[in-house]
Formats: C-alpha cells, sequence, structure tokens
C-alpha cells in the first residue's frame, strides 16, 4: 500500500516536472534575481556592479518619464477595466438569448480575441492615422449629418404617430414594436430621398481631416490622445474573453430564478439589476481581477506601436521597464526596480478590489 502511494506520488511529479521547472527558473529564480538586481547599479555595460540599496527606487520617483508610466499605466487600468467590464456584461446579456442563428453572432463577437495582437496592432496604426479609416469614417458621417438627422427625424416621427394610432384603437403595442419600425423605416427612407432630391436636405462638402490621434499632444480625462487609441485597442481584443466568462456565467443562473421574479411583476430591467448583476458577482470578480492585472501588465501593443506615437504618449509601467533596459545604456538595476514596484502596485491594486471593491460571493 505504502509503495502504490509512493509510485502515485512518482508519477505526478514525474508529470509536473516540465511546469514546477518552467516555474523555478522562469518565475521564481528571476523574480530572485530582479529583487537582487533592483539594488544594485548594473547596466548591460559593465559586466561589475555594486550595492547601491533604495538609491535605484528614490531615483525612479524623481524621473519624469517613471511618474509618466505610472500615471499612464493607472489611468490605463481605470478606464479599459471600467468600460470593457460593462460591455463584455452587455454583448454577454445579448448573445445570452434565445434566437435563431444566435450561435454565429457569439462566433462573430468572439473573433477579435483570437486574432494576433502584432497584425490587429498593425491594421489599429491604420486605423488611427491621420487620413485612416477612423478619420475618414468620421468625415463622411460629419458631411452627411443632415442626411442622417432627416432619417433619424423622420423614423422617430412615423414611429411616434403609429404607436399613438395603434394605442387610440385599443392596442397594447410597444414604442419599438418590430412590424411598425419596419414601416417607419420605409417612410423614413422614402420622404428622406424626397427632400434630398427636392434640394431641403444635402450632405454638405467633406473636409480633410485634421484630427491625429498617434501624434497629438493633447490630453482627454488625464490620457493623451495616443494613448486612447491604445484604450480603444485594448477593449476591442479583451471584450471577447470577457463576454465568455460573463456568457458562461450567465448560463449557469437558473431559470426558474427569472420565473419567479416575472411572476412578482418584474421588468426585464428590474431583472437585470435585481436578478442577474447581484447572481453575477463572483463571475464579476473574476472578470475585474483579470483586467485589473492584464492592463496593468499591458506590453504588447504600445511596443508594436513602435515609432508610429511619440513614446511619452504612450508609455506604460511594463513598457518603461523594457525600454530601460533595451535602450540606452541598459539600466538593468532601474528596470528591476520599476518592474518590483509595478509587481507591487498590481498586488495593492487586486488586494484592494477584493476587499472594497465586487466581491467574490453572491448575495
Amino acid at each position: 500500500m505504502q509503495s502504490s502511494k509512493r509510485s502515485e506520488a512518482l508519477y505526478a511529479l514525474l508529470f509536473l516536472s516540465p511546469f514546477l521547472l518552467h516555474l523555478l527558473i522562469f518565475f521564481i529564480f528571476a523574480f530572485v534575481r530582479t529583487i537582487w538586481f533592483s539594488f544594485t547599479d548594473k547596466t548591460t555595460l559593465n559586466e561589475s556592479y555594486n550595492f547601491v540599496g533604495l538609491q535605484n527606487f528614490v531615483k525612479l520617483f524623481g524621473e519624469e518619464r517613471f511618474l509618466l508610466a505610472l500615471q499612464h499605466s493607472i489611468g490605463f487600468m481605470l478606464v479599459v477595466t471600467t468600460i470593457q467590464t460593462f460591455l463584455a456584461l452587455a454583448l454577454a446579456a445579448v448573445l445570452n438569448q434565445r434566437l435563431r442563428g444566435i450561435a454565429f453572432f457569439r462566433t462573430v463577437y468572439y473573433v477579435p480575441s483570437v486574432l494576433s495582437s502584432a497584425a490587429v496592432t498593425v491594421i489599429a496604426i491604420w486605423f488611427f492615422q491621420k487620413t485612416g479609416f477612423l478619420n475618414t469614417f468620421i468625415g463622411w458621417v460629419t458631411a452627411h449629418a443632415p442626411v442622417i438627422l432627416a432619417l433619424a427625424g423622420v423614423f422617430l416621427l412615423a414611429q411616434a404617430v403609429q404607436v399613438a394610432l395603434e394605442r387610440a384603437r385599443g392596442l397594447p403595442v410597444a414604442p419599438t414594436d418590430p412590424a411598425l419600425a419596419a414601416i417607419s423605416l420605409v417612410v423614413a427612407v422614402g420622404l428622406t430621398w424626397v427632400l434630398n432630391a427636392m434640394g431641403l436636405v444635402v450632405p454638405r462638402e467633406q473636409q480633410p481631416p485634421e484630427f491625429t490621434w498617434l501624434t497629438n499632444a493633447d490630453s482627454f480625462l488625464g490620457l493623451p490622445i495616443p494613448l486612447w487609441s491604445i484604450v480603444i485597442l485594448n477593449i476591442f481584443t479583451t471584450i471577447p474573453s470577457l463576454m465568455l466568462i460573463f456568457l458562461a456565467g450567465l448560463q449557469d443562473i437558473p431559470k426558474s430564478v427569472y420565473e419567479a421574479a416575472a411572476i412578482d411583476g418584474a421588468t426585464p430591467l428590474q431583472q437585470f439589476f435585481r436578478v442577474t448583476v447581484p447572481m453575477l458577482r463572483p463571475v464579476t470578480f473574476l472578470v475585474i481581477t483579470l483586467s485589473l492585472i492584464g492592463t496593468l501588465q499591458m506590453f504588447d501593443q504600445v511596443a508594436l506601436m513602435g515609432d508610429s506615437a511619440p513614446l511619452n504618449s504612450i508609455i506604460v509601467m511594463a513598457y518603461y521597464v523594457y525600454n530601460s533596459v533595451f535602450s540606452g545604456e541598459g539600466r538593468i538595476g532601474e528596470a528591476s526596480a520599476a518592474a518590483l514596484i509595478l509587481a507591487g502596485l498590481t498586488f495593492v491594486v487586486v488586494f484592494l478590489q477584493r476587499t472594497f471593491g465586487v466581491s467574490e460571493k453572491a448575495h
């Protein structure tokens, strides 16, 4: 019996040995080595180095680029985590409906998360260029704003008139009734075409784009405009994975709970906020935690942006560590100190979220 248990332990150790070896070399050894280097003046140019104590940490907090990277990382974390958590939950709620062809839409919405980060970033560089797709699209919408507004106004007016007439006949018609909306759309397209043909509603001349995303020195809500392009890119590529986690959580909620809420008179909106959101607390906790860690350690999209944007406008903590080692004198000591500060910041943020944020227990 004892021999059998030892054999099982040995086989388990053999199967785990590749993972344990990887953990020992690339995590534990690397982490201990980073701690040691953070207290030295080591660079890639000198073979010998000296112990300098906390000098690297003090120097970092007096360096403008490091403080900029710290500010960007915290702002990036707060903005991206908030937006992508909300959007991932909203998309999951939509894709949890029992509709024909819903599997197709689930696949389409998940595609961005399986695309190559390098390929998506290269496309994004073109997307955010001064003459790229985004500015061109915004320019087209601005030029055709009179036509678009006329179309929307006629549609809303036609829909309101139809709903009022149907309710006057005693029929309980919703303002978003799809059959009436189809008629309203036909009326709106036809009337807008007539107004356009008569010259009453015409597009304006499209102006050449002036706004720059990647070289703009301005800031919005505390973040540089170039960094906002990475915010949009990161949200686009990360939402699908978080949406899938929410979708799994939604499908685990018993249908009987919604049926009981409906019997009590709860509207779909009340069911969402009073049933869905509270019962998704463990899943929301996981999503927010993963998002906080991922956004604080975001590196690849900034690195792939390369020279498309000024470094100080997009630099974050993870890229600061990389840039400190592989540019200039290769300041390994300062980079190690910055890496430890990033690790400590990640731990503190996750701890605060666990203590004061969304709990992992459903109420």
